[in-house]
């Protein structure tokens, strides 16, 4: 046997959900400890992906059965005597997120961690794996292949580089000199050459940002479903997952962009330019680190804006989406409650564990961390006359940490203060290390402002100003909590009227004022009194009838969007072109 670890993984049985693997590892110590990660890179949760093997057994080089001790939740213990061991064990698979593995019928996707046992002693070594596939049925991965196999230098390679398994077609286009692929499962995709085309303008203008690309073949993984949307970054690949009816319309398409190029950019900015309190990984527990702020954050900065370059998005709706965003900070009162470096260091418990306090008690780094990284682009750029912006952020990190070296926890603020030409400490302070109100006047650097409207209904998003009404606006009633369902309470806002009176999480209500209502009857009636009146809740709590008198609140003013300055200067509207690649005139209508 080579001095390499080889795995052999089959499923004969797709509707089992079970995937087959034998993990040959190489002559070497006595005892041989087998484990499984907790975690896998990019989705920082521990998700104890050891749950799902089963039937474990071992043999020796002579195909002789040898005894295996379950020594903890991931620890498989061979008394190996130093020779060759193959383990055999099965994994049950049937949770379609980028992040899990799949096997059913139709195809069958797995993430390297949630399959493939690994010692310590023998992770640096190559990492061999021959799929056996059902007949028809064709594999794709990122790896190189020689042969049968794909080849991995490393456990940690072979872990970020998912293997999709399945009867497909695969599109393909090129991008600065580089293939690519895309393999879809779900659903076809009614105008590829569309999605390709689209795909290859963003990828070439994130390649432009850094000067080419760092891999020498990438592969797109796109999984089509009823629901459920998100992503997972590779050095040379991504999974994304996405509602097939949502690329019916052109915002969902826009969506699907923004999450392709969200991951893409991840090629440079978390694969290669990481924390690196991340190098090595240790997959068998958390990782700390108060940076993800600036890796997901910034990465989210640029998604909507590589989309926009790409020439696949105005700028006036790329500022209608930043008002969105905005919108979303500004409904989550936990950004007053949790600073966006404690989100980052917290996110193994809060952002992946999310309850009905979650909004209360904590803030989103990718949420947060964009509009960060939008004001930091400004300051940037205000400071440097447009010299500079948050590009040559992104270059000097490239050329500092691109090998992989780690970035200190100060080595983001240290780039940023280098390329600046001045000491932005107090911005830092203030927006990542503090829970107060981010300061949004360097918008007008670009001629812009922030400002504030009362949302319209549960579904405004913001990002728009205020629809033109004749007469009055008078204020609406507000209760403040959110419901699921038919009118079951998911959500109650801190210190919210709603709050004051005693409604909690999972109240079944059923009545408002003696009538019956649902969730959206509940909150537009509410809306339709006045602050200050009382209105009769009538509830279920634990299957016992209840009835709370609340006094509403106002509504709050906390729908965002951004409008034009009066009197814009010249050199307001030449930073405006320079960081949006449009005419101030042209934006925001």
């Amino acid at each position: 046997m080579s001095e390499a670890v080889h795995y052999r993984v089959s499923m004969s049985r797709p509707h089992t959900h079970l995937f087959e693997v034998e993990a040959r590892f190489p002559a070497g110590p006595e005892v041989l400890d087998a484990v499984l990660p907790v975690w896998t890179p990019g989705s920082y949760l521990v998700r104890e992906y050891a749950r799902h093997l089963q039937d474990v057994t071992a043999v020796g080089p002579g195909d002789e059965a040898l005894p295996v001790q379950r020594v903890d939740k991931r620890t498989f213990r061979v008394r190996a005597g130093g020779k060759a061991v193959s383990l055999r064990y099965r994994v049950y698979a049937h949770e379609l997120t980028v992040r899990t593995s799949h096997l059913d019928g139709s195809h069958g996707y797995f993430n390297g961690a949630t399959l493939f046992l690994y010692t310590e002693a023998t992770r640096h070594l190559p990492h061999h794996v021959t799929v056996k596939e059902p007949e028809g049925w064709r594999t794709f991965c990122a790896l190189e292949r020689q042969g049968e196999a794909f080849i991995a230098s490393d456990y940690d390679e072979l872990v970020d580089s998912p293997f999709e398994v399945g009867p497909h077609t695969p599109h393909t286009f090129t991008a600065a000199g580089v293939p690519h692929e895309v393999v879809i499962w779900g659903d076809t995709v009614a105008d590829a050459e569309k999605l390709t085309s689209d795909l290859q303008r963003i990828c070439e203008a994130e390649a432009r940002l850094f000067g080419g690309l760092p891999m020498r073949r990438y592969l797109f993984l796109v999984y089509l479903s009823d629901k459920g949307r998100g992503g997972l970054e590779h050095q040379a690949s991504t999974a994304l997952l996405f509602p097939r009816a949502g690329l019916q319309s052109s915002r969902g398409w826009e969506d699907f962009l923004t999450l392709a190029a969200h991951e893409y950019f991840h090629l440079w900015n978390v694969k290669r330019i990481k924390p690196r309190a991340l190098v090595p990984f240790d997959y068998s527990q958390e990782n700390y680190t108060t940076l993800l702020w600036s890796f997901e954050g910034m990465t989210s900065y640029y998604d909507n804006l590589f989309v926009r370059r790409a020439g696949l998005m105005s700028a006036q709706r790329y500022l209608t989406r930043l008002g969105e965003t905005l919108t979303n900070l500004h409904t989550t009162p936990g950004r007053r409650v949790q600073t966006l470096a404690d989100a980052s260091l917290m996110s193994w418990i809060k952002h992946y564990r999310p309850d009905e306090n979650s909004p209360n008690s904590a803030i989103s780094y990718y949420l947060k961390g964009e509009v960060v990284c939008a004001l930091l682009d400004l300051e940037i750029r205000r400071a440097t006359d447009n010299a500079k912006g948050l590009d040559d952020v992104m270059r000097l990190l490239w050329q500092r940490y691109g090998d992989g070296s780690g970035v200190t926890e100060e080595g983001v603020e240290a780039a940023v203060n280098e390329v600046a030409g001045k000491d932005l400490t107090s911005f830092f302070d203030r927006a990542v290390r503090s829970t107060e109100e981010l300061d949004y006047s360097v918008f007008s650097h670009v001629g812009l402002e922030v400002s504030f409207r009362v949302r319209d209904s549960a579904a405004d998003k913001g990002g728009t100003p205020p629809a033109r009404k004749t007469g009055e606006v008078k204020p609406k009633g507000w209760l403040g909590l959110t419901t699921r369902g038919q009118a079951t309470v998911s959500m109650v806002v801190d210190g919210s009227p709603a709050m004051e009176a005693g409604l909690y999480p999972e109240d079944e209500v059923v009545a408002l004022d003696g009538y019956k209502v649902d969730g959206a009857g509940l909150v537009g009636r509410c809306e339709d009194r006045r602050p200050g009146e009382t209105v009769r809740v009538t509830l279920f709590r634990r299957d016992k009838l209840m009835e709370l008198p609340v006094v509403l609140g106002q509504k709050p003013a906390d729908a965002v969007y951004l409008t034009r300055v009066d009197k814009p200067s010249e050199a307001q509207k030449t930073a405006f072109q320079a960081w949006l690649g449009a005419a101030w005139d042209e934006a925001l209508g």
